[in-house]
């Protein structure tokens, strides 16, 4: 089963993490690569990004981010475990975790799976 791990970290508190949490994100995308996962893909500061909506036909665009959140939306990764709990034990492990939360969420099977 097919599993995304979505970091939601504040900005803020990551800008204050020490230097050394890049080497935990290194050996943390090694350890999941080994495990059959996708390396992580870290995503642009918030305010850097546009939310899109349609209503009535009409496109209406906001500048950042559409919730107004001390998290947001970070990055994330992949990975294909037996079940939920396996993991959520992975999204402990995330470097991540210090500073905001990983949501984790099984992937929609396709048809035929």
């Amino acid at each position: 089963m097919q599993f995304i791990m979505l970091i939601h970290h504040d900005d803020a508190a990551l800008a204050k993490a020490p230097p050394a949490l890049w080497g935990e994100y290194a050996a943390f995308n090694e350890a999941l690569a080994k495990a059959g996962g996708t390396p992580g893909l870290r995503l642009d500061h918030a305010s850097k990004g546009r939310s899109v909506t349609l209503r009535n036909g009409t496109p209406e665009l906001l500048d950042g981010p559409y919730a107004d959140t001390k998290e947001q939306f970070a990055g994330y990764f992949m990975i294909d475990l037996p079940d939920i709990d396996a993991a959520v034990q992975w999204a402990a492990r995330c470097p991540s975790a210090q500073y905001g939360t990983i949501e984790v969420r099984p992937i929609w099977p396709t048809r035929g799976q």
